[in-house]
């Protein structure tokens, strides 16, 4: 099983748009909302590929009970921790006429301080349980800024494989814990490491950098590039160059639907880099092919995932 902590979920919203205009009154030709955050995008993805998952999500009010009923129609499994206030939401616009995302994320109210013990301990009892951890997004107000180092160590102390995907603070103290694997975009690396990371010899020096953090040998660490690809230094120090030549109008979620495909490629063949690679690509671009984050059509990431160009370096 793959398992999924979901700190921060939100009602995301996307309206399509024939043209964005700063000032007007806009009358969308499309509407999609999908429960989301980035863990819940994850969980999804998963899903949608035919894994098992669960996803360990902190919910509450009116939205929280919104956000577990449009789970369960979907059919993915969760795990639920209750506390007061209500759940954020997300909102993105697409413009047909540019082609251009326009978003707007809500940071969420703060949590009680008794919140997050409990979390971890609905997250801690499927750990044996889980192949994964997916451990991915932000932490609500009230939240220690530290909490994804003691999410990493807990789970690995347990058995399970733990992939971060986190920015900032909460990427630089969960590194300290050892993840086995650290996915993050150009921007999350460049931030946590104080370096540049635009071209491709920057983006592999930081690749190998987060590696190094989250403890070398035994560790992976990816940068995605965006229509650049991805670069990995995998467990064993090999260096991977992927890319894929498709490009959907609905990228929100896609690093989502990547990190999805990864980690279930990981479940069924552990040592299969090139394989994994392919797969995150294919799912993360099939992502972007349909409105709402983590929605993907297997088969079509399947397809896009044997398109795919993935080379040792």
């Amino acid at each position: 099983m793959i398992e999924c902590l979901v700190a921060n979920p939100s009602i995301d919203k996307l309206f399509q748009v024939d043209r964005l205009v700063r000032g007007d009154i806009h009358r969308p030709s499309a509407f999609v909302q999908t429960a989301g955050g980035k863990g819940l995008n994850v969980a999804r993805a998963v899903r949608a590929l035919g894994a098992d998952v669960c996803a360990v999500a902190l919910l509450r009010g009116h939205t929280g009970k919104w956000l577990e009923e449009m789970l369960s129609a979907e059919g993915v499994r969760s795990s639920a921790v209750w506390t007061h206030g209500e759940n954020r939401s997300s909102l993105s616009v697409a413009d047909a006429e540019t082609g251009s995302l326009t978003e707007f994320y809500e940071h969420g109210a703060e949590v009680p301080s008794s919140a997050w013990p409990e979390l971890m301990h609905t997250a801690a009892g499927l750990f044996t349980e889980s192949s994964w951890l997916t451990i991915s997004g932000s932490i609500p107000p009230g939240a220690p800024a530290d909490g994804y180092a003691d999410v990493v160590r807990e789970a690995r102390a347990a058995g399970a494989r733990v992939a971060l995907d986190a920015e900032g603070d909460r990427l630089a103290s969960a590194l300290a814990a050892g993840p086995d694997v650290v996915k993050v975009n150009a921007s999350e690396a460049g931030g946590v490491l104080g370096v540049p990371t635009a071209r491709r010899e920057e983006a592999l020096a930081a690749a190998q950098k987060l590696r190094a953090m989250a403890g070398g040998d035994g560790h992976a660490g990816l940068v995605t590039r965006g229509a650049d690809g991805v670069v990995l230094a995998a467990p064993d120090g090999s260096l991977y160059e992927a890319r894929l030549y498709v490009r959907g109008r609905f990228p929100v979620g896609s690093g989502d639907a990547f990190l999805a495909g990864l980690v279930v490629a990981l479940e069924r063949d552990p040592a299969g880099w090139e394989g994994a690679l392919r797969l995150a690509l294919g799912a993360g671009t099939a992502n972007s092919e349909l409105p709402g984050a983590g929605k993907l059509d297997a088969a079509r990431a399947q397809a896009l995932a044997a398109q795919a160009e993935v080379r040792v370096i």
